[in-house]
Formats: C-alpha cells, sequence, structure tokens
C-alpha cells in the first residue's frame, strides 16, 4: 500500500522522501475500517468471524469435525479447530515458516491455487493476518505431524520464531487473540451476537460440532451446535414463531457447471418476507447476484406453474417478485471456487456464474417440487394470488392518498400546523399523542422549523394489516401526506419534508402502546427514515421540582433523586407528569422541544433480521410466541403502569 502525503500549502515538499510505503500489515493498523468494516461493535466480532472461518474452511474441506470457540478473561478468544494444521515447514517464496507468512502476510494462504481448498470463505486470505495486526497479543499452536508448534506476535509482528514445544497425537490449530485497545476503543464481546453468528455457521456446515465457552464470568456457560438437516433446519429455526402456509419445506442441493447451489425455503401466513444469502458460508448481506438468479427462476416458475394451471386466466396477467416474495423465508447458499466480492468485509457476490447457476438449479428443481407436492403448491398459489390482489388494493389506496395530498397542497387544515421552512434539513415533524398536548406543541413551538401532527387515539397495527388496510386508517393517511414522499414500494426519501421525524407521547403505558404501533409502521413502511437516521423519540421530563425561585426538570428517577440531592430535600416541591397535556406551552418549548435542552433518542436499527422477528413477536397475530417472551422477560420489568 502506497500511501501519499497530505499538503496544504505551497512550501510542502513533495519529493521522493514524501512518498510513505507501508510495509506488511501497517495498511490494516492505519485503515482497519477497509478490512473489517469498521472498529466498532461489529468491527470487533469480525475478528472472531475471520478466525472461525479458517476453521470453517477445514470443515468444508472436509476435514475438521469440530471447532471450539472460548471467550476468556482479559478479552481474549480462543479458537480450536481439528483440521490438518497450519504447515509450518519453510515457505519457498518468503523463506520463512508457512504459518508466520500465513499470520503476518496479507493475501497468503491455501485459497489462492491449487488444490488446498476447492471452496472456501477466506477469499482475500487477510482474515488471519488482519486479525494479527488488530490484536494487542496473539499466539498460534499447531498440531501436525505427530509435533506441536507455537508462534506469538504483536500488532501482526511476530515476537518469537516458531518453535517445537512437544508432541501430540491428534491434528489441528489453536488461535488465540487479544484485540488491541488502540484500535478498538470499547472492547466487550456479545454473547449473544456471537452465538446468532455461530448457529447460522452451523446451519450452513452441517455434520460439524461448534461449541463455545463463555469463562468470563465466574460461572461459566456453554452452548453447542450441530445440525444435521443444515438449512433445511435452518428455514424451520427461522419460522418457529410463525404458521406454515405449507407442510414440506422445498430443499434443493445441486451443481451447475462446478458451483454447488443449496437452497430452502417455505412459505408462512407473514405478510413480510425474509431471504438470507451466503456464498462460501459468508453471509452475503447485501445481496448479489445468487439472490438475483434465485428471485428470477422464483418469479418465472411461479408464474409458469400458476398459468399451465389456470390459476392465472388472463394473457397479461403476472405474479410480481413482490408477489412470490410475500411470507416466504429462504435461504440460498453457493458454494463456488473463486467467488468475487464487492468490499472486504464479502457483502455482497459478484459472479455472474453464480446467478446462473441458481437460477437454472431452482427452476428446475421447483417445478418437479410443485409437480410432486400439488398440495404445497395449492397453498403456495393461493398465498401469491392473495398477495396480488392486496398489492392491486394497496397501489389504488395509495394512489388516492398521494393524489389527495397533492389536491390539497400537501397540508392537512386543522390537523398539521406546518413550519414555515421549506428546506427539508432543517425542518423537524412532531408527531404528538393527542389533541391536547397537540394544543400546547403547537403553541410552544418554533414555527420557522417545527411543525406539529396530532394524532387522536392509537392508530391501526400495520404488522396485522396490509398496506390498503393501513391508508384506509385516517390517521396514517395524514401522517403519509404530511411527510409527503408517498408510501412503501413508491416512498422516496429525496421527497421527505422533514428531515428531523419525533415521536412525542405520553411517559405512560398508553404512551408506550401509541409509541410502539408508530416504531411498528415507520419500520414496516417507511424504512429508509430509520436508515437515514431521522426518526427520533422525544424524551418529556417525568418530574419538575422547585425550592423558592429555583426550577430544574428531572427525566428518570436517577436524575430527581440527584437533583434533590443538590437542593437540599427540605421544601422542594415535586410534580409528576403524567401526560404531555399537563405541561403549558413554554414548559413543553423548555423541556422537550427547545433544541438547546431538549433530550431525544435516535431510532436505529443495528440487526433487521431480529427487529423484525421482535417486531412480529409483539406485534402479530400469534399469541404464543408472545406469552413466552412475556414470560422470559417478566422479571427484567422494572416501571410497570398499573
Amino acid at each position: 500500500m502506497v500511501k501519499v502525503k497530505n499538503f496544504s500549502n505551497n512550501n510542502s515538499s513533495y519529493e521522493a522522501k514524501d512518498i510513505y510505503v507501508l510495509e506488511g500489515l501497517e495498511p490494516v493498523r492505519r485503515r482497519p475500517g477497509m478490512y473489517i468494516g469498521s472498529t466498532g461493535s461489529d468491527g470487533l466480532h469480525h475478528l472472531i468471524h475471520e478466525t472461525v472461518d479458517n476453521s470453517l474452511d477445514e470443515a468444508l474441506a472436509g476435514y475438521a469435525k469440530n471447532i471450539e470457540i472460548t471467550l476468556m478473561k482479559d478479552n481474549r478468544v480462543k479458537v480450536v479447530d481439528d483440521g490438518r494444521g497450519i504447515p509450518v515447514e519453510k515457505h519457498p517464496q518468503t523463506k520463512k515458516s508457512a504459518l508466520e507468512t500465513v499470520m503476518t502476510t496479507l493475501h497468503a494462504g491455501g485459497k489462492f491455487g491449487g488444490e488446498s481448498y476447492k471452496i472456501a470463505g477466506g477469499l482475500h486470505g487477510v482474515g488471519v493476518s488482519v486479525v494479527n495486526a488488530l490484536s494487542k497479543w496473539m499466539r498460534a499452536e499447531v498440531c501436525r505431524n505427530g509435533m506441536k508448534y507455537t508462534q506469538e506476535y504483536s500488532k501482526g509482528e511476530p515476537k518469537t520464531k516458531v518453535k517445537k514445544i512437544g508432541q501430540c497425537k491428534e491434528t489441528g490449530t489453536t488461535v488465540i487473540f487479544e484485540p488491541d485497545p488502540e484500535i478498538f476503543k470499547e472492547i466487550e464481546f456479545k454473547w449473544n451476537k456471537i452465538l446468532d453468528h455461530l448457529r447460522q455457521q452451523s446451519y450452513l456446515t452441517k455434520g460439524v460440532r461448534i461449541n463455545i465457552r463463555d469463562e468470563r464470568n465466574k460461572l461459566p456457560q456453554t452452548y453447542s451446535f450441530y445440525f444435521e438437516g443444515g438449512i433445511v433446519s435452518y428455514v424451520d429455526y427461522l419460522n418457529r414463531n410463525e404458521e406454515p402456509k405449507h407442510e414440506h419445506i422445498f430443499y434443493v442441493s445441486r451443481e451447475h457447471e462446478g458451483i454447488l447451489v443449496e437452497t430452502a425455503l417455505q412459505y408462512t401466513d407473514d405478510i413480510s418476507g425474509y431471504e438470507e444469502g451466503f456464498a462460501n458460508n459468508i453471509f452475503t448481506g447485501e445481496g448479489g447476484m445468487h439472490l438475483t438468479g434465485f428471485r428470477t427462476a422464483l418469479t418465472r416458475t411461479f408464474n409458469d406453474y400458476a398459468r399451465k394451471n389456470t390459476y392465472l386466466k388472463n394473457s397479461d396477467e403476472n405474479l410480481t417478485g413482490d408477489d412470490v416474495r410475500e411470507g416466504l423465508t429462504a435461504v440460498i447458499s453457493v458454494k463456488l471456487r473463486e467467488p468475487q466480492f464487492e468490499g472486504q468485509t464479502k457483502a455482497k457476490l459478484g459472479n455472474p456464474e453464480a446467478r446462473t447457476a441458481v437460477e437454472t438449479v431452482v427452476s428446475d428443481a421447483l417445478e418437479e417440487f410443485l409437480e410432486k407436492n400439488p398440495g404445497d403448491a395449492r397453498a403456495i398459489m393461493e398465498k401469491c394470488l392473495l398477495a396480488a390482489k392486496a398489492r392491486q388494493a394497496a397501489k389504488a389506496a395509495r394512489d388516492t392518498v398521494i393524489r389527495k395530498g397533492v389536491l390539497e397542497g400537501m397540508t392537512l387544515p386543522g390537523k398539521l400546523a406546518d413550519c414555515s421552512s421549506r428546506k427539508p434539513e432543517e425542518s423537524e415533524l412532531y408527531i404528538v399523542e393527542g389533541d391536547s398536548a397537540g394544543g400546547s406543541a403547537k403553541q410552544g413551538r418554533d414555527r420557522n422549523f417545527q411543525a406539529i401532527l396530532p394524532l387522536k387515539g392509537k392508530i391501526l397495527n400495520v404488522e396485522k394489516a396490509r398496506l390498503d388496510k393501513a391508508l384506509a386508517f385516517k390517521e396514517i393517511r395524514a401522517l403519509v401526506i404530511a411527510l409527503g414522499a408517498a408510501i412503501g414500494d413508491e416512498f422516496d426519501i429525496n421527497k421527505l419534508r422533514y428531515h428531523r421525524v419525533i415521536i412525542m407521547t405520553d411517559a405512560d403505558v398508553d404512551g408506550s402502546h401509541i409509541r410502539t404501533l408508530l416504531l411498528t409502521l415507520f419500520f414496516r413502511y417507511f424504512p429508509q427514515i430509520i436508515e437515514n437516521g431521522y426518526l427520533y423519540i422525544a424524551q418529556p421530563p417525568l418530574y419538575r421540582l422547585s425550592k423558592a425561585k429555583q426550577i430544574q426538570y428531572a427525566y428518570t428517577d436517577a436524575d430527581k433523586e440527584e437533583i434533590l440531592s443538590s437542593m437540599g430535600k427540605e421544601g422542594v416541591g415535586i410534580q409528576r407528569y403524567k401526560g404531555l397535556g399537563e405541561m403549558n406551552p413554554i414548559q413543553l418549548w423548555e423541556t422537550t422541544m427547545d433544541p438547546a435542552n431538549r433530550v431525544m433518542k435516535q431510532v436505529t436499527v443495528e440487526d433487521a433480521k431480529e427487529a423484525d422477528k421482535i417486531f412480529d413477536i409483539l406485534m402479530g397475530d400469534e399469541v404464543a410466541p408472545r406469552k413466552r417472551f412475556i414470560q422470559t422477560h417478566a422479571k427484567k420489568v422494572k416501571n410497570l403502569d398499573i
């Protein structure tokens, strides 16, 4: 990696001596985000993923059957496999031990040619060497040819030579690393986050046992994964809280021109769909060619079957991609010799041949499945046709709402109190619970940039209703028109009229319910607002404390105690706000709406899959998963308004 020195004035030197060449793993330490995505929580956990990927590659090649991950004290992580063990003899190019070469050199490994790995997740060969570069300390131990070898490193540099330390009967590799606090400002490995990733990997590598142990607390905890069913079991797991529409899970595993395609799918009663794509066991969060091929095959095959069996009677009538993916849970896994990923973190697969392979395999196998399972085929067709009818109804409702908004000049007389600014970047919309609070907010706001939209009562739970039903609800229509950017598939973030959309409800059970209903609406139909960081939750104070002429507001019980201590507890008047309507306009402005003083929470979605599952559990039709959730988390409830 070559880096050119920056200069900002005419006196700066720009000679040969000013060109810096970063040696070895120095580029990784200079720009860690290029290799692991970030230096936050995701990047930290990526270190475990990269290290485990090396062990999984041995499993995929058929040499490893057991992988163990241990979270040790002092932020250390140990990964052990029973594969062949990294070679230790001298490398012909580097003239160093092959172990040292793999651990300290970018793009070094058994994945760039030859027959060591026909398929591998560690495409870039940067995996374990990047982990080494970003670790304060690392040790590798190798059992191979009856002997045990070890070498230690610090920040990517070897601190000892590769040395023989004894004998061993088994084969395998052990890597222990400690992330560098100079790179990662907060080092906290999250047990559930690691479990989710390892569970996923275990489904994709059937027949391999993955054990994880947490030794950070006094009482260690352990977890094991082992699945014979592979991705069929994974689809069953993903649908554990849903009602399946058909009995048999579709599954195919076939090779096409050197690419192994493995796919499983099942439809549920849900109105949203979920697809996960993998290339050589690497989760491709941004999709890629394999998902494109799958979607093409799905849409074409179902249209052909529907027309052939008179489910579609008009020649110009077709099921769209959205129709056939409603309620779908699918896992698409491809294994190929030379995958091409976009970005070092492998988020998107770029191989055109993967699209052809998936499209061909899934089309043929899905056609066979529908012919052999007419009961399943009928249930799937009914689901897709219902989705098509709902789509048409939703389009008509959406067009009506948007046309109404245009005709009315995007204003709602008596409902929306708009701001005078027409610049979205400086405008904000407060969605307020009730007319009383709405009245105070309208009087107390800064009219230049703050708009107020009061909602009457509780909006429809959109988790249980399709878009056409949602748009039949007056309060939701008002919100769609106020935002000015349409809804659902036609939503255009560039037309959004406010870059701060703030939910402001009472601090009680009803307020929390209204807030949850609104969050469900935004998550399902305005996800781009959340993704762009435009959605917020206002935090009105819980208490007003006064003594003589001194007035302070407390936003939590802890705040209240701290203020009481500072005021002296004698003679302090305490007012508990139960609703926004109890505040006069000046108080509401000072505490909740004034940018200089207010406290707001920005709504973000770190894990879309987990958020989707939680919304399904808490807001969906199925009672049993919600009951289990409440029973599981009942002891964690701190504030219950009775």
